[in-house]
């Protein structure tokens, strides 16, 4: 019944988040720090490995995952989240999910909206259970910053 969060923004883009893997400045393209580009189908992959990451030890509903994102093609965005699980009919979230993109703000308890077997995401022992949460507008190209809110960003 353990939940691991791992998620996925989509916008078709994801947000892949559990542990962060690395903390502070990350090269992501080259030479950039901490720096995500949009691919060319139009998607966001947010790994948590690959964000800037804080930790609350008072209040860990606060723990951060922060990630710079390029967007060379604005539009509506749709937002996905996705948990490592090993129970595929309740997630079980304690607090909610934050998703913050400039003054735009996602606040949900996800839910199972579909299970991926074998995901290559996940350990094993665990099911990816992708979650839709809602959508951004982003208006015009250029750098912004997303972060993703939640405990379980360690």
């Amino acid at each position: 019944m353990r939940t691991k969060l791992f998620a996925i923004l989509s916008g078709l883009a994801m947000i892949l988040l559990g542990s962060c893997g690395q903390k502070g400045n990350v090269k992501t393209d080259q030479g950039s720090e901490n720096r995500i580009m949009q691919q060319e189908d139009g998607t966001v992959s947010l790994k948590v490995e690959k964000a800037a990451c804080y930790s609350d030890a008072t209040n860990p509903s606060n723990n951060t995952a922060d990630w710079n994102v390029v967007i060379s093609k604005p539009g509506r965005f749709k937002v996905w989240l996705s948990s490592a699980t090993r129970d595929t009919s309740a997630l079980s979230y304690t607090n909610s999910v934050k998703v913050n993109i400039l003054d735009d703000h996602l606040e949900v308890n996800p839910e199972i909206d579909k299970i991926v077997q074998n995901s290559g995401d996940v350990p094993n022992s665990y099911f990816r259970a992708d979650s839709y949460v809602g959508s951004f507008y982003v208006q015009e190209p250029g750098e912004y910053n997303i972060q993703v809110i939640r405990e379980k960003v360690i």
